[in-house]
């Protein structure tokens, strides 16, 4: 059964894909194989979820899960059907993120972050930080270290950061401020953080992992 989702003034979307080998992290495949490129996409899923829950213990937030390949059953069979699921539908990268964010503020949330699962850097005090950000501040972005951005956070739906961007390449986040900037938008950063992407990418994994175990000893 669907879940459906109740959407409170604070809302986080997290965008992932199903982890099925061969169509995803596909970069990461040469060192990892299909199989083990589809397990971190399974891991560092899991590890953006529980940042979330652990937000939810302090910040009153609705969330929501936006996927890409398998279907519905897959995903509640993969991460439990007590989480609200949407497929990302058709499009690219900003087709995708633009539709999840109307869909957000239509049902009466007024500030709206999506994040992906790339980025283990992202931990709760961040998102706590990227919801502050927005009380003062029209847009919130967290650059990623490759010229991207690992986090996006509006108070209205704004149709134009989302076009004439080139997805998957260093000129994101410069390109999405050039857009902020010509609608007189103000922006709040969040600290630069590294994605997960390529083989030479797959210490911050592993650092990660190290700096969480010691940490919930």
């Amino acid at each position: 059964m669907l879940k459906i989702l109740e959407i409170a003034q604070q809302h986080l979307i997290i965008f992932t894909r199903y982890p099925e080998p061969g169509k995803t992290k596909t970069r990461l495949i040469p060192a990892l194989g299909t199989v083990g490129a589809a397990n971190l996409q399974r891991q560092m899923t899991e590890d953006t979820i529980f940042q979330v829950q652990e937000l939810q213990k302090t910040t009153a937030i609705s969330w929501e899960v936006r996927f890409a390949g398998g279907n519905l059953q897959l995903m509640q069979d993969w991460l439990g059907s007590d989480l609200v699921y949407h497929t990302q539908g058709d499009g690219d990268l900003g087709a995708r993120m633009e539709r999840s964010l109307a869909h957000a503020f239509e049902f009466g949330a007024e500030q709206v972050i999506i994040i992906g699962i790339d980025c283990p850097g992202i931990n709760a005090d961040i998102l706590t930080q990227a919801f502050e950000v927005l009380k003062t501040c029209d847009l919130t972005l967290g650059p990623a270290i490759d010229g991207g951005y690992y986090l996006i956070g509006l108070c209205r739906l704004t149709p134009e950061l989302f076009v004439n961007i080139d997805w998957g390449t260093s000129q994101v986040l410069q390109q999405s401020v050039d857009i902020a900037q010509k609608l007189k938008m103000s922006l709040g950063y969040l600290p630069p953080l590294a994605d997960v992407d390529t083989p030479e990418d797959l210490p911050i994994w592993e650092q990660s992992l190290k700096y969480k175990n010691r940490t919930m000893r």
